[in-house]
C-alpha cells in the first residue's frame, strides 16, 4: 500500500530529533510538523522569517499574517519569533539548522536535486531552495517515487535544471526510505505491503538492496 502524502511526512517526522532546528520547505514537508513527536523539543523553521512554527491551524483558526514561505497559513508555538529574510538567510547559511526537508521533482543518485523548475512550465522562481541545499548537511526529500504517466522521479542523472549537486542524503517516498550513498540509493525501508520487486521496477537510478528489507513503521 503506497503511502499517501501524509504518510510520508509520517515517516519523515521520525528524523527530526529533540533539539533540531529543522527548515521546512513547500508541499509535503510542511505536513512533517503535524507529526513530530510530543516529547521531543523541535525548531521549525521557515525562510521567510519564522522560527518556531507549529502544526497547521484548525479551519476558522487561521491568522492570514502569519504565513510560512509556501504562502500558507500557520500556527507558532510559544517563544517563536519573527524576523527578516536577511537574518533567516544567516541563520541557513551559516549552517545553523540541523535538517532541512525539501520537496523535488527529480532525486539522482549522486545526490542531485531538481526541484524548482519544468522548462516551458510558469514556475515562482527557486526562492530560498539555492541556498537551503547549498548550505545544509542533512537534506531529506519528500516525493512521489513517479511521475503522473508511471515515470520514474528517482534517476541515474536529473534531466531537469539542478537546485543543487551531490546534497541529498536520504530520500522518503510514496513507495520507500532510500538513502543517497556512494552514489547509489540503498533501500532501507519499504511502504507497507510494498515488495521490493515494485521498487526496483519505480525506480531508474542504482538501487542497492542488502538482505531483507523491513516495511516502514507508521
Amino acid at each position: 500500500m503506497a503511502l499517501d502524502k501524509n504518510g510520508i511526512a509520517k515517516r519523515i517526522a521520525k528524523e527530526v530529533k529533540n533539539g533540531y532546528y529543522v527548515n521546512l520547505g513547500i508541499g509535503i514537508p510542511t505536513l512533517v510538523a503535524n507529526f513530530v513527536r510530543e516529547d521531543i523539543e523541535v525548531e521549525f523553521q521557515s525562510e521567510n522569517g519564522v522560527l518556531g512554527m507549529g502544526p497547521f491551524p484548525f479551519e476558522g483558526e487561521e491568522d492570514a499574517d502569519i504565513i510560512n514561505a509556501g504562502k500558507q497559513t500557520i500556527t507558532t508555538m510559544p517563544g517563536a519569533s519573527f524576523f527578516d529574510s536577511a537574518t533567516s538567510f544567516s541563520m541557513i547559511r551559516g549552517k545553523h539548522v540541523h535538517l532541512t526537508i525539501l520537496g523535488a521533482m527529480e532525486v539522482a543518485e549522486n545526490g542531485d536535486i531538481a526541484n524548482w523548475k519544468i522548462p516551458g512550465k510558469m514556475v515562482k522562481g527557486m526562492g530560498g531552495a539555492m541556498d537551503l541545499v547549498a548550505s545544509a548537511d542533512n537534506i531529506i526529500v519528500a516525493m512521489m517515487h513517479t511521475n503522473k504517466r508511471g515515470e520514474s522521479k528517482i534517476l541515474k542523472k536529473c534531466s531537469l535544471p539542478l537546485t543543487g549537486v551531490g546534497c541529498v542524503t536520504k530520500v522518503v517516498t510514496n513507495l520507500a526510505v532510500l538513502e543517497v550513498k556512494d552514489n547509489t540509493f540503498h533501500l532501507l525501508e519499504r511502504a507497507p505491503e510494498v515488495s521490493v520487486e515494485e521498487i526496483q521496477n519505480a525506480t531508474e537510478g542504482t538501487l542497492v538492496i542488502n538482505g531483507d528489507v523491513p516495511e516502514m513503521e507508521i
